[in-house]
Formats: structure tokens, sequence, C-alpha cells
């Protein structure tokens, strides 16, 4: 299986669309209840350009089939040289290594505009995305009980973080 991370282009939208709508009806990876419009999507990956955050893609076969960015942490200057990232993978395509060529392109791209840490708030019951984390340096530091809602149920969310430098 051939895969290419490359940066997003504007005929990625609708799949990266479907891929975070998949995530948001269906998971806890996503905390938003409602699937995002294009509208939405576009306005996202408008913002994402104009402000120098990466949206790359994982493309098999001419198809989006991932997709990873990075932004603020929080929007303190102190905090500027933090990110928080997200990395989706299309369920068809979930372990078959696709996040890892997504987040390794990501940890590269903040390295590379002088980041130095990585942040990844990830729900404490999504084993799978803390273990995957781990195996890139990242560490549990912190947990936020019932942080958050959704399904009818409060959940916890696991801050993990990579020092970049």
């Amino acid at each position: 299986m051939e895969i290419k991370i490359r940066p997003a282009v504007f005929a990625d939208i609708d799949t990266i669309l479907e891929i975070v709508n998949h995530q948001i009806l269906n998971s806890t990876s996503n905390y938003d209840y409602e699937p995002h419009d294009f509208e939405t999507q576009k306005a996202w990956f408008e913002e994402k350009q104009k402000s120098n955050q990466p949206v790359i893609v994982a493309e098999f076969e001419n198809g989006t089939i991932g997709y990873a960015t990075y932004g603020s942490f929080r929007h303190k200057t102190g905090y500027r040289f933090t990110v928080e990232h997200s990395v989706y993978v299309a369920e068809e395509f979930l372990g078959k290594g696709i996040g890892k060529l997504l987040l390794g392109e990501l940890i590269k791209l903040a390295k590379e505009q002088g980041y130095h840490t990585m942040i990844g708030v990830i729900d404490a019951e999504n084993k799978g995305s803390i273990a995957f984390h781990e195996k890139y340096g990242f560490e549990t530091v912190g947990v936020i009980k019932e942080s958050g809602y959704k399904f009818d149920r409060w959940l916890s969310s696991v801050f993990m973080q990579l020092i970049l430098e």
C-alpha cells in the first residue's frame, strides 16, 4: 500500500468533512455533537491557511484517507510555542499505519516551525490512541475528569505532551 502525505488543498475539504463527521457521529475522539457542514469546514481550512497552521492529508490511489493538523494550544502569548494536534483516519484504513505517517509528518513540521511542545487531548476511553501516542514519545501529563459530555455520559480528557526539541 503506497501512501502519499501532502499538504491539503481545497479539493480535499469534502473528504476531510466526511472523515470528521464520521468521528463526530460515531466516536468520542471529537466532542462535537452535530456534523459540520461544508461552509464550516471551508472556513476552518481557510483559517488554518491564513494562520500558517498545516493541514496535511494521507492519499491512497488518488483519494484522501486521513488528515492531520495542529493549531494554537491556548490563545495567550505565553503559549505561542505550544501546539495542539489532531489526527483522523477514515474508518476503513484504521490500523494500517496511516496515523503513524500523519503524526510523524506533523511532528516534523512543528519542529521546522520552531514549536517547543505538542499536546494531544484524548478521550480517556480511547486506549488505542493513548498507546499510539506513547509510541511517539508522548507522555500523559494530566487527566481532567468528567470534562466532556457526549452520548449521555461524562468523559474524561487525557492530556499528552511531546517536547519537540
